[in-house]
Parts: C-alpha cells; structure tokens; sequence
C-alpha cells in the first residue's frame, strides 16, 4: 500500500500503482468525469499514470489552469492526428499550449493548406474525439525513438531527441498517431466535444529566420459547444479592438518597409498620446521626488562588458558599429548610462535613495518573426527609472513603485492584475544568471516579503528572472479579457559591484547600493498597444488627439465654429472644426468614427444663444449647453484624467 496525500491534509492508503483516475472514481464517479489531469508531488501527470509510492495528490479539471493546458496539449495531438490523415507525409516539430488554445508546427513539403482545409481537418477532429481513444504513454529508449523517426524521415523529431537522454524519453499515441512528447494528456479524446480552429500562420524552425519556414495551424478547443461560442464572440471583439486595425484607423502610428521593420512612425495623433503619457509620468516621478536625466542612443562596447549585458543578453542587442577601431552598441537598456550618472558625484547616505528617471529610447532586435504591431517592435521608449538605496530602505521604496502602479491601474480603469515575482534557476547560476547564490535568496525573499506585506497579488515564476536578480512583471487584463504583459520591477543586486558603485555610510566607510530597476508603464509602444484595444480606440477626453470636434450645420455657422474652437484652444483643450460642405449627419458619423470624445454642433439657435448642443461618443445627444460651463466640465474631465464613464 502506498500513501496519498490531498491538498485538504487528508492522507489515505492505496495500493500501489494505482492512479489519479482510480482515486477519483473511489471518491465520486462524477468527480472522475472532470479530472483532466493530476499533480502528483509538484509534477502535472496523466491521470491513467501508475502512482508506485507515496505522494501528494491534487485532481485537475478544466477549471483549473493545468487541467486547459493538459485539455489543449492533448487537442495539439488530436490536431495533429487529423491533418496526417489528410495530408500524408506531413512532419510535425512541436505543439505547445497556449494561454487560449494551442498550435502545431508542420513540414507539409510543397504542400499549402487553405481555409478550406482547415474546415476539413476541423471535421475530422470532430470525427476522431468522438472515437474516445485513450492517450497512451510509453517510455521508449533513444535507440528505438532514433530508429523510429528515422524510419519515417523525421529530421525534426530527430532533431529534438538530440537534445533528449536516455531514461527519460517518452511516446503517447492515440488512435493513428504517434508523437514524441513528455506529455501529460487527458484520459482520452471524448473530452474534446467543441473544436475550432483559428488561423494559418507560417513560422521558422526554432525561431530562426534562417532555416526553413514552417506552416503553424492555430486552434481552441472546449468541453461543450457553450464555451466555444462565448470564446468566439470574445475573438470578434478583440478583432475590433485590434490596435494594428484602429492605430492605422485613427492615425496614431505606422511603419514603412524603407525605415524598418518593427520601427514605428508615430503620427501626430500618436504623438500627442505620447505626450500626455510622459506629462502623467513626469507630474507623478516629481511628487515622488525623483531627478530627471538624459542619455545618449549609443555607448562603447566597454560599458556593456562592464554591466554584464554583452555576455548575458547580446543575442538581443543590435550588432556593433566600429568607430576609430572602438565598437560602440545601440542603447538595449538604459541602466548602465544612470549608473554612470551614479557614480559621476561622490555620494553619502544622505544622498539616498537617489531616484534617476528618463523616458529612454532603446533598441532591441527581436527576430523578424516574434516581431508585432508595437506589441514586440525594434526601437521602444521605455518609462524607466533606478532608484539606489540602502538595503534598510529597499522595504519602502519597493512598496512605493508598487503604489504607482496601484496608482496608474486606477486612472487606467486596469481592475485586474497581477505581480508575476520570476525567480532563478539555481543549476544555471554563472550561465543565465549572476554566480551569487546566496544574494539570490536574500533578494528574492526580500521582494516575496513586500508582496506579502502589501496583501499584493502575486505568483512566483522560476528560471524566469533577469540576470542581475529577481523580478517583478506585471500582467494586466484588458477590458475584454486579454492578457498583456505591461512593465517590470527588478531588484539588481550585481550591477552596483560591477560598476564600483558606492556611498559613504552612516559608519564612515564605503557601501554598494540595491538598485530598483522599475517601469510603471512600460513602454509608449506596447503600453499605447494595450490602450488602443483596452478603450477600443475610445479614449477618454484627456488623452484623446482631438478632445472636442466642433460641427457648423453649414457654412453660415464657420466663424461661430472657429470663435468656438479658439476659445476652447485658449483654455487648454485641443478642438477642430469640420469645416466640410457635407450634412450634418455624415459629419456626426464620421466623428464617431473618429472616437472624438465630444462633437459640439452649432447652428443659428446656438449661435444667437452663444451655446452648443453637445453630443458625447457613443451616447447622442446631451442637450445644450453654455459655452463656458461646458468648457469647465471638459476641463474638470482632464485636468482630473477620468475615465469614460
């Protein structure tokens, strides 16, 4: 007998090799209708796999995350199964999980799949789910997985057992098809009762641009038919909301083959967006006290060397430029130059914390295949700051970048969010991360402390933090649900030794600073992105390119409509006038087109009267107004960055 141990503290005997499905069933045979999967000790396992000696058990179903990532694995396989069946021949590198749904990466030779494809796999996935095949698990030598893939001329799968040891190579098969995989996978395909699949996408092998393109099939899968549909409307929603759809639409950015790709051009729209993100950033860093710097696009290749990113992150980093036989690099990351700036003026422990704040223009190259819309670009200006201080002071000063982000949710209308806290690998120590074990820990648990202290929400990541030390990322939902990743907060333990970076203490002798390295919001390229689909293209007044678009009946109202737009100018407010020879109506649809927070129409009534008929987006007709009370209210909206209501 062997004992199981569940979430609740219950421990209970069970013979051994039994399994999660078994222990299910024995609990309630309704319990083990949902169970997709189990963790057993840590580990996400089948929940058909033998359980050979004592363990903690948790039972994952769909409403778990393990429980859709296990469903969708397993739909990557079924997928996979239904487009050999059409395709024969096909050769498949890998099927991951997504957030929602899964892919499948595949060498069809000189073969091309359509839309009308895609409806005909789609049919034989119905078919073959409704088959119920069990996913089966076999653990296989190299030798016999070699032999395998090399009888079917699979260079890929080939390719990956390369990398794999013996004693840990495992098959899973369903029904007709075989796949190298260290799973898990749902019991069997039954559970896969309402199937779509997405888009047609083509990506390289292994990311790189070099080798060869590759054919990706997008899909989601549910339980029932119910969920599907509600996913799928949700879809044609973020279609609307796409930003590279309504940033081309309302002339806030755009990108041309002859400057580059993943550069943006920002439009005067874009721009005047920009500014008023950089005017909220630099009213809130002031009231916190922090110094404003600048610093130059590019630097030597020395200081790069010096700050380790050369070594650890030159994979992203633009290639050198040679100048008078000195290499000098694109600015990735704007730490190392307010390092300098650090260590320019000798400094005390009165000097601390010393907050160092710029809106950095860095440059970053993302393979041509990761890049998209301004969610992965090449040139991004970040919202950075670093802050030194003492280690006694690290406590406050991390609480208070997280009340400025606390701060800009709210303004934002950002209700949900989380702190994702990412952690080192401890075997990659001196490889991805800095050799300093015991600073890891210390730090980490310093930030896991805040976090706690502050009741932050917060999940922690391993092998996923920056090579100085731990970090924070946060990720925030947008109004429809998507999840994006918005900005950083990291703690850097090694660049202060690096740079020789010091202050006198209150005992007289030399001490290294903690750095904060945080960036509330983010970048103005993926932060504008999220904004753009968050609002729908609807702004709210303050930071609307054209906050008021004033609308004559006809030509007879256009110097009451530009008096109109010169005093709303005067006051602040940035107004237009559509000066058009058109009707009334196609100028209100095409300001709401144009999301304009406010069109004022005027005609002879308002004119006579000095008022304006105010009409808000989306909402009609507001009835009439002064037009000095309706210029207070439009002021009191930005001056106080209310959101729409």
């Amino acid at each position: 007998m062997i004992n199981i141990s569940f979430p609740d503290g219950a421990v209970r005997q069970y013979e051994k090799g039994t399994t999660a499905m078994a222990i299910a069933r024995s609990i309630s045979e309704g319990l083990a209708k949902k169970v997709l999967a189990a963790g057993v000790n840590g580990q996400v396992w089948d929940a058909n796999r033998p359980i050979e000696q004592d363990a903690s058990l948790k039972l994952y179903t769909w409403s778990d995350p393990e429980g859709k990532n296990t469903f969708w694995h397993s739909s990557a396989h079924l997928m996979a199964e239904a487009v050999q069946a059409q395709f024969p021949g096909v050769k498949f590198w890998v099927g991951p999980a997504l957030d929602k749904g899964f892919y499948y990466d595949m060498d069809l030779g000189d073969r091309k799949i359509s839309e009308e494809d895609l409806l005909l796999i789609e049919k034989k996935m119905n078919e073959l789910a409704k088959q119920d095949n069990a996913y089966t698990r076999q653990e296989i030598s190299k030798a016999d997985a070699v032999r395998y893939f090399t009888e079917k001329g699979d260079e890929y799968k080939l390719d990956l057992l390369s990398n794999l040891q013996d004693g840990g190579i495992t098959f899973y098969t369903q029904g007709s098809f075989t796949d190298l995989c260290r799973g898990p996978h749902i019991p069997a395909t039954g559970a896969i009762r309402a199937i779509k699949l997405t888009s047609i996408a083509g990506a390289y092998w292994k990311g790189d641009e070099k080798n060869k393109q590759l054919t990706r099939i997008y899909g989601v899968t549910f339980p029932n038919q119910k969920e599907l549909d509600e996913y799928l409307a949700l879809l044609e929603e973020a279609k609307k909301r796409d930003h590279r759809k309504l940033g081309k639409e309302l002339g806030i950015f755009t990108m041309d083959d002859d400057v580059g790709p993943g550069l943006v051009l920002w439009m005067p729209n874009g721009t005047i967006i920009i500014e008023e993100l950089e005017k909220l950033a630099k009213e809130t860093e002031e009231a916190a006290d922090y110094k404003r710097v600048v610093t130059p696009h590019i630097a030597k290749e020395s200081m790069y060397l010096t700050s380790g990113h050369l070594p650890y992150y030159k994979e992203s980093m633009f290639p050198p430029m040679e100048l008078d036989g000195t290499k000098y690099y694109l600015k990735a990351m704007n730490c190392p130059h307010h390092h300098k700036i650090f260590a320019a003026e000798q400094k005390s422990y009165k000097d601390l914390p010393l907050r160092l704040a710029e809106y950095g223009t860095c440059y970053r190259y993302e393979q041509s295949g990761e890049l998209f819309g301004l969610m992965r670009v090449r040139c991004l200006h970040m919202n950075d700051a670093h802050i030194y201080c003492t280690k006694e002071q690290f406590a406050d000063e991390f609480k208070a970048v997280n009340e400025m982000y606390l701060k800009y949710f709210k303004i934002f209308g950002i209700d949900q969010y989380v702190m994702r806290l990412s952690l080192h690998e401890p075997s990659k120590l001196g490889q991805k991360y800095i050799d300093e074990p015991e600073l890891w820990l210390e730090t980490e648990e310093m930030v896991r402390k805040v976090l706690k202290e502050t009741n932050t929400p917060y999940v922690e990541v391993q092998d996923e933090g920056a090579f100085y030390g731990p970090k924070i990322d946060v990720q925030i939902w947008s109004a429809i649900g998507r999840e994006f990743t918005l900005a950083t907060n990291q703690v850097d333990f090694a660049q202060g030794k690096r740079f020789g970076l010091e202050f006198i203490n209150q005992q007289n002798t030399t001490e290294t600073p903690l750095i904060i390295h945080r960036a509330p919001l983010g970048t103005h390229e993926r932060f504008i992105g999220f904004l753009l689909e968050h609002y729908a293209g609807k702004f709210p007044a303050w930071l609307a390119p054209q906050q008021v678009r004033i609308l004559p009946i006809s030509d007879k109202f256009l110097d009451y409509a530009n008096e109109t737009r010169r005093n709303l100018k005067k006051a602040g407010v940035r107004a237009g006038v559509d000066d058009r020879n058109e009707k009334i109506g196609k100028k209100i649809r095409d300001a709401e087109l144009a999301k304009v927070p406010y069109m004022l129409v005027v005609g002879e009534k308002e004119m006579n009267e000095n008022k304006v008929s105010v009409r808000r987006q989306g909402k009609g007709d507001a009835g009439m107004q002064d037009i000095g009370a309706f210029t207070t209210q439009i002021l009191g909206e930005i001056t106080e960055r209310r959101s729409p209501e």
